[in-house]
């Protein structure tokens, strides 16, 4: 994935293949994110153009995956681009990636307008007044702007000062016989570490026309030994995304987390109602009437707690105007749809397979887990949430000839 100044200044270059091939899917498609592998001969930045004289960006990424945002298709029906042998304008910087000290801030362009989108806190950042600082934890999401420019993340709240924007742990555990727990970090008396996710390394960053992103390495440490054991290697790949849908301003925050053993143990993850990927919400929505949750099933925050579902949508108040974000379950996760943990007391949820049952992440076995964060102003909208779960989990298929 290249960096801002090579994506502006590298060109199209094409032989034989010009054409790519959007097949239509099995309903009605709005600014859908494409992906398919590039002729080798193609790399930079280039150009879609379509037969009614749309042209589209097309971003084409270091490891030469190609990208772009369809913005309609209809049911069942193809659509034919021809790639640009030269860009005519150099399209504008969609998403920008800035590496700030300890974190890697994320903005999206729109128009004249450079809108926040969100940060990613690499090593521990600065705790809020009153919070003691052994709570000051990385490897997460916050902030998270919605397209308004309102604040939908909550960090180190009074409840649970554990709690930080986006983030992926485990609660209950057991390795080596003993039981760490890298979700409640700091909560043990005097800030006592049983557990620790810990950022190692920030791979690389991007910035493009159409999405910007990075990739980061974590380590889970158990501390109940007396002395460090890495328990588990994490590789995170986000990506980001700006697009309209309806008329509504939408921003997509992709997660891949691959986990993968460190040594020749397993980690056992025994039955238990939450420990996966938790997401905490505005300090606003926190008296329990302030927020509202809704799953694909149709459940709120308290039928909807340990039932499955494909997406779950948190929001509320921001500000006097209603706003929030959903996050969608891919269906090639480990027991997916996955089960839910609607908190009842405050605006914290969590998508928890262990809640399904006993299982482990077992030494040369890879465990993946995908998620899109939508993050998009107004009040829950299940028919349109639902339709960027299915842009998803059944994305667009493209064929270059």
């Amino acid at each position: 994935m290249k960096t801002v100044a090579c994506l502006l200044l590298l060109v199209c270059q094409f032989a034989s293949a010009t054409e790519v091939v959007v097949e239509g899917g099995k309903a009605d498609r709005e600014a859908a994110v494409v992906t398919f592998t590039a002729p080798k001969d193609l790399k930079g930045e280039a150009s879609l153009q379509a037969a009614d004289g749309t042209t589209l960006p097309l971003q084409i990424n270091e490891d030469g995956e190609a990208v772009c945002v369809v913005p309609k298709l209809a049911k069942g029906v193809a659509a034919t681009f021809t790639v640009g042998p030269k860009l005519d304008r150099i399209f504008p910087i969609g998403i920008e990636a800035i590496k700030q000290k300890d974190k890697v801030n994320f903005s999206a362009h729109s128009g004249q307008q450079l809108l926040p989108l969100m940060s990613y806190q690499m090593d521990p950042g600065e705790v809020p007044q009153g919070v003691p600082d052994f709570f000051a934890h990385g490897a997460h999401l916050h902030p998270i702007f919605s397209p308004s420019g309102k604040l939908v993340t909550g960090n180190h709240p009074p409840d649970h000062f554990w709690h930080r924007g986006i983030w992926l742990a485990w609660t209950h555990t057991e390795f080596q016989g003993r039981a760490p727990d890298f979700w409640n970090m700091g909560k043990e008396k005097g800030g006592e570490l049983t557990g620790e996710v810990r950022f190692k390394k920030l791979v690389r960053t991007w910035s493009g026309p159409v999405q910007g992103g990075f990739v980061s390495e974590h380590e889970f440490i158990d501390h109940t030994s007396g002395s460090e054991v890495r328990v588990l290697n994490e590789t995170w790949e986000v990506t980001t995304t700006s697009i309209t849908v309806a008329g509504k301003p939408v921003f997509l925050i992709d997660l891949v987390s691959t986990q993968t053993c460190a040594g020749k143990d397993a980690l056992k993850l025994p039955t238990y109602h939450y420990g996966g990927l938790g997401m905490r919400g505005n300090r606003a929505w926190e008296p329990a009437k302030a927020v509202t949750m809704v799953t694909s099933e149709g459940m709120d925050r308290f039928t909807g707690d340990g039932k499955k579902a494909r997406w779950v949508h948190m929001g509320g108040l921001v500000d006097d105007a209603d706003t929030g974000m959903a996050v969608l379950v891919h269906p090639g996760n480990f027991h997916a749809p996955q089960p839910m943990r609607l908190n009842p007391k405050n605006p914290q949820l969590c998508v928890a397979p262990s809640a399904e049952g006993d299982w482990s992440i077992e030494p040369g076995k890879p465990y993946v887990s995908r998620y899109r964060i939508v993050v998009v102003d107004g009040k829950a909208d299940a028919a349109f949430v639902d339709a960027l779960w299915t842009d998803y989990a059944e994305p667009l298929k493209a064929v270059v000839k």
